[in-house]
């Protein structure tokens, strides 16, 4: 039998104002696993300082970034004044920080949220060109702790139905350990292991995986699947047959240079899940 949503006392929300004052899926997304949980969550509604040195020589241009740096504070505390009172009205203790620093200590400052943390919530963005893009490769890769990667109109938790992508891989090991409190809660938990896509003939199978699981009460099945050239095109394809919820995938980097290069799998997966990511590394 599934169990209550435990173990999850703790959940970070990370997102950016970039200035569109668009609706973050990832701050509903963590409201709503929070209120799952009854868990604390905080809130980080950063936003970056705009620091032109060309501006330094104009009092023309110094006052527009001064202008714009005051509507990006101005919309990043509407975020967290929001957050607080959306996080109130569903019985939710939320606590926020919605600061203006530059990137780098922006980034620092999520980091260091994330490490103590149970898990992160952030929104997709596969870009490595964008700010958001480069938060959620920090807490993904840096902090040590899960995260769970929302695309666009995932604005509710849930996870009755999981797929687990297993390869075998310490990523993925990680990844399964740290959503025990998630795989226990669901009614169904299907491991996937794509054959062909890389040698597995030195790890273990994905229904040894779903043997250990079951010990841990976990309703599981096991299923072994041809790679066919495009591992992410056929996750996402099994996530619509069994109508899953949630995603359980480690991440994984090709390039040493982990801030410019996520894995092909990982990458294709940022881009075209069509269900929240919960990954580790």
């Amino acid at each position: 039998m599934p169990h209550s949503l435990s173990g999850l006392k703790n959940v970070l929300v990370v997102m950016n104002e970039e200035g569109q004052g668009e609706r973050s899926a990832a701050l509903a997304y963590g409201l709503s696993l929070a209120q799952a949980a009854q868990a604390h969550v905080t809130v980080q509604a950063g936003t970056v300082k705009l620091d032109l040195p060309s501006a330094r020589g104009s009092s023309v241009v110094a006052g527009m970034v001064a202008a714009e740096n005051r509507r990006l504070r101005e919309l990043a505390t509407r975020i967290a004044d929001e957050s607080r009172a959306e996080a109130a009205m569903a019985g939710v203790i939320c606590e926020t920080d919605a600061t203006q620093l530059d990137y780098a200590h922006l980034k620092a400052r999520a980091l260091a949220q994330a490490r103590v943390n149970d898990v992160t919530i952030v929104d997709a963005d596969p870009s490595v060109l964008t700010i958001d893009g480069g938060l959620l490769r920090t807490v993904l890769f840096d902090s040590g702790r899960p995260s769970i990667v929302v695309p666009k109109g995932c604005d509710a938790f849930a996870a009755d139905r999981i797929v687990v992508a297993w390869d075998g891989s310490a990523s993925a090991s990680r990844a399964v350990a740290s959503a025990m409190p998630f795989l226990r809660a669901a009614s169904e938990v299907e491991v996937v292991c794509y054959i062909g896509e890389k040698d597995l003939s030195d790890s273990a199978a994905g229904a040894d995986l779903a043997a250990a699981l079951v010990r841990h009460d976990v309703n599981v099945s096991a299923k072994e699947l041809a790679a066919g050239g495009d591992v992410a095109r056929r996750l996402c394809e099994q996530v619509g047959l069994i109508r899953a919820d949630m995603i359980v995938m480690g991440a994984f980097v090709h390039s040493p240079v982990r801030e410019w290069l996520f894995g092909g799998v990982t990458q294709s997966m940022l881009k075209t899940t069509p269900v929240p990511l919960f990954m580790a590394r």
